[in-house]
């Protein structure tokens, strides 16, 4: 059997290879399908890490509900136009917010070299059952919950209206 090292490293690599074709990807749709390997290898490594739960809960609502969702929207919208190759205030944007995104992730990697994973399997995060994250998560963690519903919610109802197609009798 493997170790966890080698499984967590396989599962990393997963993770990876999909991460890169999801922004590499010119067809939505198959970008969109390295997504769901993406959420599979995170998933993978959520099983090496002792959390089963979040492995779990990483198929069944990002692999499933959430992709379905994404397909929904890409095919909503139509999404069969050739991409602009200019450089755009939105290119340079999304350009600058990986930047920053990537400084904010190396910066306390390089300032704490001894960082370790958080749950080890001493640890009560590890033994957490679904009806404890249950209660941590309408108890404590209510009001962020539904703030994410919420925006969930809004970016569903924004992307079916700028997918809606005009009526022949209505003018935009």
């Amino acid at each position: 059997m493997l170790s966890e090292r080698t499984a967590f490293l396989i599962f990393s690599v997963i993770a990876l290879i999909g991460a890169v074709n999801v922004i590499t990807r010119r067809h939505p749709v198959h970008a969109a399908l390295w997504l769901v390997g993406t959420f599979l290898g995170v998933a993978g490594l959520f099983l090496t890490l002792g959390a089963g739960l979040l492995g779990a809960i990483q198929v069944m609502v990002y692999a499933g509900a959430i992709m379905v969702l994404f397909l929904f929207v890409i095919l909503l919208l139509n999404l069969d136009a050739p991409p602009d190759e200019g450089l755009s205030f939105a290119r340079g944007a999304s350009l600058l917010a990986a930047v920053a995104t990537l400084a904010l992730i190396a910066l306390p990697l390089a300032r704490a070299p001894e960082l370790r994973a958080a749950a080890t399997p001493e640890s009560p995060v590890a033994d957490a059952s679904a009806g404890q994250v249950a209660n941590v998560l309408f108890t404590r963690y209510a009001l962020p919950f539904e703030v994410v519903s919420l925006l969930l919610l809004i970016a569903m109802v924004g992307a079916i209206h700028l997918a809606r197609r005009p009526r022949r009798d209505e003018t935009v």
